[in-house]
């Protein structure tokens, strides 16, 4: 069947199990609750008859399947509910739709929104409609448009270039009288998870289109949630953190870039150029590992620094992470065009597995009752299934990497090896060693008695700052409030913005006729509004007040900010900014 290094058994192979699919088509979920893993496939059917079907395996067999309207692009399982019990829904990115199975039943499908038409080729189109132009002046005027490069067309006008001779007349008469629309088709999709980081938490889907757009969408409303932009459109990606918390989004795009997107970012950052186009992106921990066309794997920080590269001997077919969480394993899996799979750890080589024909779609994980299952699908249409064994053990080998430094394999160098010589026990060290064991107890309460004065010392100023409004908070009867400050701006000519929040509960009666005063040296700086009045403050929402401050002096001060009540002596509250060091105002 296939030769490995001894660390896999072999739990199944049918080289005639049909399956023709990709690594981003393939999940191991537990779609009934029942803690047997199944896996889950989109099979793009044989080239003879082109079948696409979404297929789940139990074992060794075909459990069931179900008819795709459209050759899928991904599949994930994902959890879009906390009911109970805990099972994962399956997502199916097929054109521009998304097709949801719940119990492996259809559930839900979301179409992605359409694209603006530009207005010279509707006009074009509504010419056409109303026999102002023949077919032939239609194709020069749609053509005029597509060299333009800043004037996208839309599938219709793409596929009348492409009609010649008699029959432009007959696709005009049969498209002419139907609205032009522009639609985008989805290239990648993963999830991220919606606010905690469980295993069973509820995700949200991450959809790539052809149009370099991400969006995430809501895993139980299925509405938009973010819109994001690439300047190109994505191939693969990968995810981590919340939603609702923070996260970064790591995508390789056509353009054979890498680009990282984080919370509340429209547009993507410049990460990697890489030499060659990218076949396959992972996290591992905190780097990312790309798999590119010139049968390199190369390992990049988060800031874009390369950390090491391996010359693989075949073209990368696909890549799948391998975790451990057991033995503290996170690994690269990476599938090669002559028929081998390796396992990667950083640069170092840990096993390889042969394979009777090229794999197209590999994953690790669950399968069944096995937590260590390595199911393969190989270009022929095989199924393979491999379990490691519990004893196997990785080692470094060579890899043939030229990461540079270490071992000419590309390991740790062999004075890693070498015990340290380090020196016997001081006397010193012994009598220490002796008065802590005699006088635990002792030691033990003077470093509690220690710890409580500086509570209570920590205590009894922050009561003094309350008392004394010198703090950005206050909870007095009736005044609940809360202050931020920040400056911005590096030259003369600053701007402090106060956030000031009535932080009392929802439905209490607003705070009214507060006011804003600054304290400050006036050799150093100039206001242009020191007193700020505030009519109304709600309940809830953060209310900014901004104001212009001119440096007039080189040495930076502090400005103090007092938030004053009529009728009260004392300010409700008072805050220090620290005023940044910069240039000079101009004298007028």
């Amino acid at each position: 069947m296939s030769g490995d290094d001894g660390k896999w058994l072999d739990a199944h192979y049918d080289p005639l199990a049909g399956l023709r699919t990709f690594t981003s088509c393939v999940a191991l979920a537990d779609l009934s609750g029942d803690g047997d893993a199944r896996l889950v496939a989109a099979d793009l059917g044989a080239a003879t008859a082109p079948a696409v079907k979404l297929k789940v395996y139990r074992g060794t067999a075909l459990s069931g399947e179900s008819v795709l309207l459209d050759l899928p692009c991904g599949l994930v399982a994902f959890f879009m509910d906390l009911h109970e019990p805990r099972v994962p829904a399956v997502a199916v990115a097929s054109g521009s739709c998304v097709y949801v199975y719940k119990n492996l039943r259809p559930y839900f499908k979301f179409t992605l929104p359409g694209l603006e038409v530009n207005a010279s080729e509707q006009d074009a189109w509504r010419q056409a409609r109303e026999g102002h132009i023949d077919p032939p002046a239609l194709k020069e005027m749609l053509e005029s448009l597509r060299n333009q490069a800043d004037v996208p067309l839309s599938a219709r006008s793409l596929r009348f270039l492409s009609v010649d001779g008699a029959d432009l007349e007959d696709f005009v008469r049969l498209h002419k009288q139907q609205p032009v629309k522009r639609q985008t088709v989805i290239t990648c999709m993963s999830t991220l998870k919606k606010s905690t980081a469980d295993e069973d938490g509820v995700s949200c889907l991450l959809i790539g289109t052809e149009s370099a757009h991400l969006y995430v969408l809501d895993p139980e409303a299925f509405v938009i949630l973010a819109k994001m932009w690439l300047p190109a459109p994505p191939t693969t990606m990968d995810v981590t953190g919340q939603f609702d918390v923070e996260f970064r989004i790591t995508v390789a795009c056509r353009d054979g870039n890498i680009y990282i997107l984080r919370r509340d970012s429209e547009k993507a950052k410049y990460c990697v150029e890489l030499t060659s186009h990218p076949v396959g992106l992972l996290r591992v921990g905190k780097n990312v590992v790309v798999g590119t066309a010139d049968h390199n794997l190369q390992a990049f920080t988060q800031k874009g620094k390369k950390l090491w590269k391996v010359s693989l001997p075949a073209a990368i077919r696909t890549m799948a992470p391998m975790e451990l969480p057991a033995r503290g394993l996170q690994a690269v899996l990476v599938a090669l065009a002559n028929c081998e799979v390796q396992l990667y750890a950083d640069k170092n080589l840990l096993s390889s597995v042969r394979t009777p024909a090229a794999v197209s779609a590999v994953r690790f994980g669950r399968y069944g009752r096995e937590d260590g299952a390595l199911v393969m699908s190989t270009e022929g249409g095989g199924l393979m299934v491999k379990i490691l064994k519990r004893t196997a053990e990785f080692r470094e080998r060579d890899g043939g990497g030229n990461g540079g430094g270490g071992t000419p394999g590309g390991g740790p160098p062999a004075a890693q090896g070498v015990r340290l010589n380090v020196p016997k026990k001081t006397k010193l060290y012994v009598d220490q060693t002796l008065r802590e064991r005699e006088h635990a107890a002792a030691m033990h309460r003077a470093f509690q008695m220690d710890l409580a004065r500086l509570r209570l010392a920590a205590a009894r100023a922050y009561a003094r700052a309350l008392e004394s409004s010198l703090a950005p908070v206050s909870s007095g009867p009736g005044r609940w409030l809360k202050m931020t400050a920040a400056v911005r701006g590096l030259g003369a000519s600053l701007e402090l913005t106060l956030g000031l929040q009535n932080t009392a509960a929802a439905g209490r009666r607003p705070l009214r006729d507060l006011s804003v005063s600054f304290l400050y040296d006036g050799a150093s700086y100039r206001l242009r509004e020191p007193l700020l009045k505030i009519a109304l403050l709600l309940p809830g929402p953060v209310y900014p007040l901004r104001t212009l401050v001119e440096r007039l002096g080189q040495v930076p001060d502090v400005i103090k900010v007092f938030v004053l009540a009529g009728g009260r002596g004392a300010p409700l509250l008072t805050a220090h900014v620290n005023m940044p060091a910069g240039e000079l105002a101009v004298a007028r």
